[in-house]
């Protein structure tokens, strides 16, 4: 058996609005949104009475995606952690663009905190990870070059 293809990563966001916005800044396009609710959801997430608002936004190759989704029921009692970059299990994208000082001024609008320094990798990169929506960790590449 082999995988086809990566379709898309997900996560759980509380404002899915700001969410979707901090990916257009980002250069993400919105590709949809929708609603999903029923048996299926509940037997797919493994909970009761799901009604989730859902949005795919694509990188503009096209070969990229994200599905950011905001639970209206049930609703959750627990919070993702703000844990550090070496934390087993913290979800972390990583994108390549076009000017790391030019995305983060724009990011920080959105409310994207710089989790270290913009590094500079020898003559390849210059590379930061900022927290953006949920806490998740968005690595920012500038090849160089």
């Amino acid at each position: 058996m082999t995988i086809r293809r990566f379709d898309h990563t997900g996560f759980v966001v509380e404002d899915l609005a700001s969410a979707v916005a901090f990916f257009v800044e980002l250069g993400m396009e919105l590709e949809g949104e929708t609603k999903v609710e029923g048996e299926w959801v509940n037997q797919l997430v493994g909970l009761d009475d799901v009604r989730a608002d859902l949005a795919f936004l694509r990188t503009p190759d096209g070969h990229g995606r994200i599905e950011l989704s905001t639970f209206r029921s049930p609703v959750s009692t627990a919070t993702a952690p703000s844990a550090p970059v070496n934390v087993p299990g913290i979800p972390r994208l990583t994108f390549v663009i076009d000017s790391v000082d030019d995305t983060l001024d724009r990011l920080r609008a959105h409310g994207a905190e710089l989790v270290g320094q913009v590094a500079r990798y020898e003559d390849y990169c210059r590379y930061c990870y900022v927290r953006g929506p949920a806490g998740v960790i968005i690595g920012l590449v500038e090849e160089l070059g």
